[in-house]
């Protein structure tokens, strides 16, 4: 989907029936296929404007080109590929501010990014991320995959008490003056194949998994559209698990002017 977007609604743009008690909705806006460090720099963007109060809180749902995010305190060593294969392949490994260890991200795979204020809400750390959390098992299921939360391992597993557990979604977040940003991945369809690059959550030998697969698809090509439909239903789940309502915006760009 592509269009134009309207600017953020700023906290000042409240209806009638909106009270500084009932925070605003949350406004989630899909962009589409778009580049690692353009999404960062939204973020970082959209975070201060929150700050600020000049913007509503926003959830922007999108996939990346193929890339590969490290925590400002994961270890390197778990990038498995050298950096001669990364090149070639044209896949960019880039370090951030979220926690967490080393993520892939690529087509085929739901990444949100929730810019929350948190206060705002009356929302704390644990409980945010368990909303994070829940939302993705919602939209696994909706989707025909049961899927649940590993006890010590953040993000979603599929049989994750069993004898192989699967992760199918990975989490980490930034809190800066009370704002949330990066978020979850989700994987839809994405190549499983490229997930080789990396020790999945530092954790060598860890099977990464997916929707398409576990469903039973595994000659499923990744899909944006496929990645659409799975924000859809993140999305209302997430704004039931906060609990907030959500605003969608048209698409493709929610960038505060600079």
């Amino acid at each position: 989907m592509q269009g134009v977007i309207a600017p953020p609604r700023t906290t000042l743009d409240r209806t009638a029936a909106e009270t500084p008690e009932t925070p605003a909705p949350i406004v989630a806006s899909w962009l589409g296929r778009i580049e690692y460090r353009e999404a960062w720099d939204l973020q970082r963007r959209l975070a201060a404007a929150r700050v600020d109060a000049t913007i509503a809180d926003q959830l922007l749902l999108l996939e990346h080109p193929p890339v590969l995010t490290l925590g400002r305190h994961a270890d390197e060593s778990h990038v498995r590929a050298t950096a001669d294969e990364l090149e070639r392949r044209g896949i960019e490994v880039i370090r951030v501010e979220r926690g967490g260890e080393v993520t892939y991200h690529g087509p085929g795979q739901l990444v949100a990014y929730p810019i929350i204020a948190l206060a705002d809400r009356g929302v704390l750390i644990r409980p945010f991320v368990r909303a994070l959390e829940a939302a993705m098992r919602d939209t696994c299921a909706a989707l025909g995959v049961e899927a649940a939360r590993r006890e010590g391992h953040p993000g979603l597993w599929c049989d994750p008490d069993g004898r192989e557990p699967r992760k199918i979604g990975a989490l980490g977040i930034r809190v800066e003056r009370g704002v949330t940003y990066h978020g979850i991945a989700l994987n839809v369809a994405p190549k499983l194949a490229d997930f080789d690059l990396i020790d999945a959550c530092g954790m060598p030998g860890v099977a990464s998994t997916s929707v398409a697969v576990e469903a039973g698809r595994r000659d499923e090509r990744p899909s944006t559209d496929a990645v659409r439909r799975a924000a859809d239903l993140f999305a209302s789940a997430f704004g039931s698990h906060l609990p907030a309502s959500i605003e969608w915006s048209p698409a493709a760009s929610v960038a505060p002017n600079a």
